[in-house]
């Protein structure tokens, strides 16, 4: 989710006991077809045990051969199914959407809304005027973080089955009509979608669309991904926030504030960064707040641990941190304790290994941190100078990849922790030099936790601060052991059993870089990982799903990695140029399993990538999504019913 390139739940189920995966063939996770053939009402009618085990089998990545798969959301893998009776099923999977921005949908109230549209800070509809005589509202081509979670007693009419609900974000417009830029020139809209569930056949279907009214957390900035917490709300996210010592220099944050305010001076700088968290009404409505104490960062999503309380965080940044949040209360992250972890490192081979400490940077809660936000200046915090002062009491630290002398000003350690998170968790000694640090998620059973690096480049490889490894720059993903009885730099106890002891890459999960390009054009090996973004894991399939961001392969995919055998099997393919969003797995919804997939900007082509595609595949891609201007949101399922783990 880059803004230059554009390429880049917890909700625990107690789970089953797991069998190996061993008595299931593995011999063709990257063929292109399922090894077996059965019926499409196969799932409906399941063996008589109860499901023991879960593998995938993979499909080849799409060529030119067939550049209309290229195209399109590409799914030839299946998924096998082992049952405790000893019978095993293997079922196709497909690619199921639920709608693609732009599309008029119901708002359930006899009207029609544009999915993805977006609106202004009374909730008028914002006019896309660039190309006189074909004015619209916006839309976006860029769905993102997605939650699909039920509650107790829905109250929504037209509902033949049962009423569940999703909640979807949206980070950015690409372009306009004119085909200018629009990155982050616009507020982030978030929706809830009602979704009539089939009982005979789990598959979903869109019957109400809720725009969710921003105005009371003043707009959201560039909402990425999002995790579902234990307790059923929408963790969202703000990425790359806006750097306040550069406002008056940023028009894209100017072009924000216009369009969101009518003004393009009214927007702080500083109510941008945080968590929204979103709660969902029985009414397919929802409400909204903002989170303050949890840092201020470029932060791609929050993953909540199973006490309620820790969150691991990903900052998606050149020098980046790892970060953790401690809530005072369980379920309730209006107040906390807030750290950045130290790499101590163990390897510079490959993509590296480290053990980790934590930093404490600072307490606090949402209101206070709110209240600094609303009558702080950037340089009532802190002075900030881009060329060295030659002054000793200024310190050298490294901020979005360029070097910084910063001095403190007296009393503002909080306010710095907790509004100038990077720079001051820099100076307290905390390692920020990590790059694209993007998804995370948590293997509950085996306390390990995973986060994707995106890219290994820049700031991890030159040892200007504490990281020096080797790559690639396809990236990898890293587990980390998560323990209790740990204290921080300080000697002081964190109070939570889950933190985060060190980070390696396991072998299977590092990207391969390519020294030249393949016949297709992709820079990273075809069959490897390359610039891993959302990542989601499943208690009770014991795999963890991942899906890319890659300026690396031509198309971009979603592989799933069982933890028990280490099969990585490719399970899907995003059409050329689009980036794979809204991973979520949810294992349980009144008895079916949802593998949750959307997407962004298809046929974002880079020059380089894809020079050897885009003449073929540049019409088809418009054809398909409104000449590139939509995107979808969906989910994988069987043919005919949705998933049904048992």
């Amino acid at each position: 989710m880059h803004p230059t390139s554009r390429r880049q739940v917890l909700k625990f189920l107690a789970s089953t006991p797991m069998l190996p995966l061993g008595a299931l063939s593995t011999s063709a996770f990257l063929s292109g077809c399922a090894t077996t053939n059965v019926s499409a009402n196969a799932a409906a009618t399941p063996s008589v045990g109860s499901v023991t085990s879960v593998a995938f089998t993979g499909m080849a990545a799409p060529t030119l051969e067939h550049p209309a798969a290229m195209a399109k959301t590409s799914v030839t893998s299946s998924i096998q199914l082992a049952y405790s009776d000893g019978t095993s099923q293997s079922h196709p999977l497909v690619h199921r959407s639920l709608f693609s921005t732009g599309d008029l949908v119901s708002d359930g109230h006899g009207g029609m809304v544009v999915a993805g549209g977006y609106f202004d800070i009374v909730n008028r509809p914002i006019i896309d005027k660039s190309m006189p005589g074909k004015e619209r509202q916006f839309f976006s081509d860029c769905p993102d973080g997605t939650s699909l979670l039920q509650l107790p007693n829905p109250k929504v009419s037209g509902i033949q089955g049962k009423a569940v609900f999703s909640v979807v974000q949206f980070e950015y417009v690409t372009r306009d009509l004119n085909n200018v830029d629009f990155y982050g020139k616009l507020p982030s809209p978030i929706a809830v979608l009602t979704l009539d569930q089939d009982q005979a056949t789990g598959q979903l279907n869109l019957v109400k669309y809720h725009n969710v009214d921003t105005s009371v957390v003043n707009g959201l900035w560039i909402t990425c991904a999002s995790s579902l917490s234990p307790w059923n709300t929408h963790l969202s996210s703000e990425e790359y926030e806006p750097d306040a010592f550069a406002i008056g220099k940023d028009e894209r944050f100017k072009a924000f504030s216009q369009n969101l305010f009518g003004d393009a001076s009214v927007a702080n700088p500083y109510h941008y960064g945080h968590v929204p968290e979103v709660t969902v009404n029985p009414d397919g409505t929802a409400s909204i707040v903002k989170h303050y104490c949890m840092g201020r960062i470029s932060r791609e999503l929050v993953e909540m641990m199973p006490d309620q309380r820790t969150a691991l965080m990903g900052d998606d940044y050149t020098n980046g941190g790892l970060f953790m949040f401690v809530a005072d209360k369980a379920a309730h992250l209006s107040a906390g304790t807030l750290y950045a972890a130290k790499w101590t490192q163990t390897s510079g081979q490959g993509a590296g290994s480290a053990t980790l400490a934590w930093v404490k940077l600072g307490h606090a809660s949402s209101a206070e941190i709110e209240r600094l936000a609303n009558t702080l200046k950037p340089t009532d915090i802190m002075e900030v100078k881009t060329n060295d002062p030659q002054d000793a009491s200024f310190r050298k630290i490294y901020y979005s990849g360029k070097p910084n002398w910063v001095k403190l000003k007296p009393g503002m350690d909080k306010a710095a922790a907790f509004l100038e998170t990077h720079r001051y968790a820099a100076l307290k000694g905390a390692s920020l030099a990590f790059t694209k640090m993007e998804g995370l998620c948590v293997n509950v059973r085996d306390k390990v936790a995973y986060v994707a690096m995106s890219y290994i480049q820049s700031s991890m490889l030159d040892g200007s601060t504490d990281i020096k490894v080797q790559g690639p720059r396809a990236g990898a993903v890293y587990a980390m052991n998560l323990r209790s009885t740990q204290k921080d730099l300080s000697g002081n106890a964190i109070n939570s059993e889950w933190v985060a002891l060190d980070m390696t890459a396991p072998a299977a999960l590092v990207g391969v870089d390519l020294a030249t390009p393949d016949g297709l054009g992709n820079l990273a090996h075809a069959d490897k990982i390359a610039n891993p973004d959302n990542v989601k894991f499943s208690e009770k399939m014991r795999t963890l799903f991942i899906g890319e961001d890659s300026g690396m392969h031509v198309n971009n995919f979603i592989w799933a990695y069982n933890v028990d055998t280490q099969a990585l099997s490719r399970i899907q393919s995003c059409p050329a140029g689009a980036e794979s969003t809204g991973l979520q797995i949810v294992d349980n919804l009144n008895g079916w399993s949802y593998i949750m997939s959307n997407f962004q900007h298809p046929g974002d082509w880079d020059k380089k990538l894809h020079a050897k595609v885009q003449a073929t595949l540049d019409p088809l891609v418009r054809a398909n999504f409104k000449d590139r201007y939509g995107a979808a949101v969906g989910y994988l399922s069987l043919e005919k019913t949705a998933i049904r783990l048992g």
